[in-house]
């Protein structure tokens, strides 16, 4: 049985942080892979603010041109929308019958982790990774949970947000984007 991590997201853009967190996971916990899997649209979020779901892909698959351990997946782009979290695992186990997969997500989600559909079902039968976001400890009652583990993973202080913003505004995003995903920003016009 090989661990995959899937790491959930809308990735608008991704940034070196997701990055950062995605190689985390994937060199120094016990996963043999991480699945960075481009959501077209999250339940909990505005879909308006969302830019192409394949020029997003692209800009995944950009980024992880040199990555070891770390793929992209566009599973729930054949899935109903706004795609659900158990429905996207019950699909991948269907699929990957010996693959047993761990969710990734940041402090910030564990948070509104009750508001999921079929909460209670994803603690029963998957684990789950948190990675920390700034301002979100972990809530005490998820501390000590048999399913949770909250990992060291280094703190990001910027998100995908914080990049379109800058974009917006005319600031340079180097170094905040792989030098291809900036590229690809710039020549699609994306964010302006």
């Amino acid at each position: 049985m090989r661990t995959v991590g899937l790491f959930f997201g809308s990735f608008n853009p991704i940034h070196t942080g997701h990055l950062i967190i995605a190689s985390y996971m994937a060199h120094y916990t016990d996963l043999d892979e991480v699945w960075l899997v481009v959501s077209p649209h999250n339940p909990l979020k505005k879909k308006d603010s969302l830019i192409n779901m394949y020029d997003r892909l692209e800009m995944v698959n950009l980024a992880l041109d040199q990555a070891e351990g770390i793929r992209s997946s566009t599973i729930e782009f054949s899935l109903p929308q706004p795609s659900y979290t158990i429905d996207t695992l019950a699909h991948l186990q269907e699929k990957y019958p010996t693959t047993t997969f761990v969710l990734i997500m940041g402090s910030d989600n564990l948070t509104t982790l009750r508001k999921w559909k079929n909460f209670e079902v994803i603690l029963r039968d998957y684990h789950i990774f948190v990675y920390p976001r700034p301002n979100y400890p972990a809530p005490p009652e998820w501390e000590n949970h048999p399913s949770i583990t909250i990992t060291d993973t280094p703190l990001m202080e910027f998100s995908s947000t914080f990049i379109r913003n800058a974009v917006k505004q005319g600031k340079s995003i180097r170094y905040f984007v792989p030098d291809n995903v900036l590229n690809f920003i710039e020549s699609k016009n994306l964010y302006r």
